[in-house]
């Protein structure tokens, strides 16, 4: 496989950059996005490439030529960028990836990012959905997801390529900056007054390894991958030690608020978690790609809390400047 990672320069695209790195079979790696990765590469090749700059993308991608996609470049509301910015950057990134790689010539399998949020919450949505559940996204993000599904499909129709759909659950871990987790990482979080909705959580790594299945058995179709178990808001704020704020109707407006003036934006698919709750079926990722012991959902919220802060230490020399660097 020659492969190409679109968001390279996340968590998750990073990390899978790794796994392919280690794999005999994988003989080429490449990608792109608007910042570096930010771990070690040994072997891939990376760009800076802003997905909205669809000159140098496609010149990128058709002069790499790959046999596989790993496509990462699905931006999430509030976790690198804003609402507007994400759909923007989302829809580019897919279209004009996507279309040079086809174009491209050797392009035999696709694997996609997509999330829960596909599926929507609300009256007449079923509870625990599972792959053949109605599609009704209720949140941006959800949305963006559902447009990302939406046009790989419509590749897989017109050049008969496997497109595989990985709907994650929320993902999240003590190394992985998201906007779940620095909202339940503040001293004080929102908490739904007169409910406690049950939601599930996907560790990185666990998101990577389903992205690196997927790629080498050349999944088909969408699959629901989500952490076994579940927790809920109150469960998880006794899990950090965090003191509950009960909020109801248009007070949700006032914690939405008060969270982004404390260093969390509290985007429309995270409230919906948070009020709403946000659970699915994820027997068909089982069965078809291994996906079994993964990190339960309350072991990746206890995982979260372990954040690491940077703590200077004291009487530490400042770095020397290399003469000429200025």
């Amino acid at each position: 496989m020659r492969v190409l990672v679109t968001g390279m320069g996340g968590h998750l695209g990073t990390r899978v950059a790794q796994l392919l790195e280690a794999r005999d079979d994988v003989e080429a790696v490449a990608g792109f996005d608007f910042v570096p990765p930010r771990r070690r590469l040994s072997r891939s090749v990376f760009k800076r490439i802003d997905p909205r700059d669809r000159d140098r993308l496609i010149e990128f991608v058709r002069n790499f030529a790959p046999t596989a996609v790993a496509h990462f470049g699905v931006y999430e509301p509030a976790a690198r960028m804003g609402v507007r910015a994400a759909v923007a950057a989302s829809e580019d990134c897919t279209v004009n990836a996507l279309g040079a790689a086809m174009r491209a010539g050797a392009l035999d399998r696709v694997v996609v990012r997509s999330g829960l949020e596909v599926y929507g919450r609300g009256a007449g949505r079923p509870e625990v959905p599972d792959e053949h559940a109605p599609l009704g996204p209720t949140t941006p993000y959800g949305r963006i997801c559902l447009d990302v599904e939406a046009h790989a499909a419509g590749l897989a129709r017109r050049h008969g390529v496997p497109v595989a759909a990985l709907r994650l659950a929320p993902v999240s871990g003590s190394r992985s900056p998201s906007p779940i987790g620095r909202l339940l990482r503040l001293p004080a979080v929102p908490v739904p007054a007169f409910a406690d909705p049950p939601f599930q959580l996907l560790h990185t790594d666990d998101a990577a390894k389903a992205m690196l299945e997927a790629l080498v058995r050349r999944a088909e179709g969408a699959f629901n991958v989500v952490g076994p178990g579940a927790a809920s808001p109150w469960q998880a704020v006794r899990l950090g030690n965090r003191i509950p704020v009960p909020f109801i109707g248009p007070g949700w407006l006032v914690a939405t608020r008060v969270a982004e003036l404390a260093g969390s934006p509290v985007p429309p698919h995270v409230l919906e978690l948070i009020r709403k709750g946000c659970v699915a079926d994820a027997g068909r990722a089982e069965a078809e790609l291994g996906l079994t012991n993964l990190v339960p959902t309350q072991e990746v919220v206890t995982d979260l809390y372990a954040w690491a802060s940077v703590t200077a230490l004291p009487g530490a020399a400042k770095p020397a400047v290399a003469e000429g660097t200025g």
